[in-house]
């Protein structure tokens, strides 16, 4: 099947917001099988639309149009669909009411505009959103099935998966029932990873489990897909392949499936009824950001201190006596991680120190990472050096951050050797 995605609007044909809605179908649909093979990005502009939506529909199977469903003068996606496919626009009742109730459970009047919103071409199927005014559609234009979709992200995911997948894998003749296995690991580049897990597609002697990677420093999303007709058979027959990715990767999957590695932390501290403090440097404290904004965080998140100079720690964590004003040693980051739990009560503290090279313009700018755990009883240290820019050093080191205490927090090894380190 042939697959063209269409992204509408001004705002992100000019880069003004940068066009997430992409990537996220593209990535949605290569999870099931379903390879994109063209992707247009166009305007608010009459003229371009219509020609877009012709020559999608002249070479494409299926298209997918995201965006151009709301209620003001330049979202034109329906009018459009309609002209492309030589029909009228008729008001859609159902979904009319759809929105009155919306705005009626919210204590609002409904604006005229947002009649236009239940205007769709003549024989187009409605396709439900459950958490928006702008519903979708689907309609032949040319010789291509269209699936029109909101922009809003949110509503964006939930209709491509709920209405437009199973759609479109009825209409390509393959097996609907697809189960999708993914690990997260951190520490290990993409090549390195591909080297650990050479061979196991072979496992599976009917060939239908496929292997795939996802790149986004600083972590490797590595994905198993098998379709077949019944789920579990699909499970059974991945089961071993799925043991022995966890065999080969060890200690470097750090989440699977729709976890985060903050989430894992955060689950593994109110397992065992753990709080945390979390002292930064450098990192804009993003590691606090993630931890903290998590639902049941209030009950672990005690204290986030972020500084850019050491030495503001010497009165916020007591710490005179304690030389701060140099290099970072591990007596040092020791100090501060004992004196983050002792002042914040929090069972575990982490500590993150970053001492940057002088000079941003040099080839080789990064920084040296120190990291620090501490409990009541004991105290865990690592030290890392990252090359590659500020904005690498600052993304490596929440990450190693976070991953030092995941290890911690499970008995693993806190200190053991990445891909993205230099000696």
């Amino acid at each position: 099947m042939h697959i063209h995605i269409i992204c509408t609007g001004d705002e992100v044909l000019t880069g003004k917001i940068v066009n997430t809605n992409f990537s996220y179908i593209a990535q949605k649909l290569e999870d099931v099988g379903l390879s994109v093979h063209w992707g247009t990005t166009v305007g608010d502009d009459r003229e371009s639309l219509l020609a877009a939506f012709r020559f999608a529909g002249e070479r494409a199977d299926a298209v997918i149009v995201n965006g151009g469903l709301g209620p003001t003068v330049d979202d034109l996606s329906q009018e459009i669909a309609a002209q492309a496919a030589g029909v009228e626009l008729v008001m859609h009742e159902g979904w009319l009411a759809r929105m009155e109730e919306f705005f009626l459970k919210r204590a609002r009047t409904m604006p005229p505009n947002n009649r236009k919103q239940a205007m769709l071409p003549v024989g187009a199927e409605m396709l439900d959103n459950p958490i928006g005014t702008a519903c979708g559609f689907a309609m032949d234009i040319g010789r291509a099935r269209f699936f029109f979709t909101p922009g809003v992200p949110r509503e964006l995911r939930r209709m491509l998966e709920e209405q437009i997948i199973p759609r479109l894998l009825e209409r390509s003749g393959e097996p609907t029932s697809i189960f999708l296995k993914r690990f997260h690991s951190y520490g290990l580049g993409e090549s390195h990873v591909d080297q650990l897990l050479a061979g196991v597609e072979q496992m599976d002697p009917d060939g239908s489990i496929k292997l795939g990677f996802r790149a986004h420093y600083p972590q490797i999303e590595t994905k198993l897909t098998v379709r077949g007709g019944d789920t579990d058979d699909l499970r059974r027959k991945l089961a071993p392949v799925q043991a022995e990715v966890r065999k080969r990767l060890g200690n470097f999957i750090l989440a699977e499936d729709d976890q985060t590695l903050e989430g894992v932390v955060l689950a593994s501290l109110l397992q065992q009824q753990g709080t945390l403090a979390v002292v930064e440097t450098f990192t804009s404290g993003q590691i606090a950001v993630r931890m903290a904004s998590l639902p049941g965080a209030e009950r672990v998140f005690r204290r986030g201190i972020e500084v850019r100079d050491f030495t503001e720690l010497h009165g916020m964590l007591g710490l005179d006596g304690v030389h701060l004003t140099g290099p970072m040693t591990e007596a040092s980051t020791e100090a501060v991680a004992r004196a983050a739990r002792e002042r914040s009560g929090a069972t575990h503290s982490l500590v993150v120190l970053i001492d940057l090279d002088d000079g941003p313009d040099r080839i080789d700018f990064g920084g040296t990472i120190w990291i620090g755990i501490a409990t009541a009883e004991t105290v865990a240290l690592r030290r890392s050096r990252v090359l590659g820019g500020r904005e690498w050093v600052r993304l490596g080191a929440t990450e190693l951050a976070l991953d030092c205490l995941r290890r911690f927090l499970h008995r693993l090894p806190v200190v053991e050797r990445i891909d993205f380190e230099k000696t």
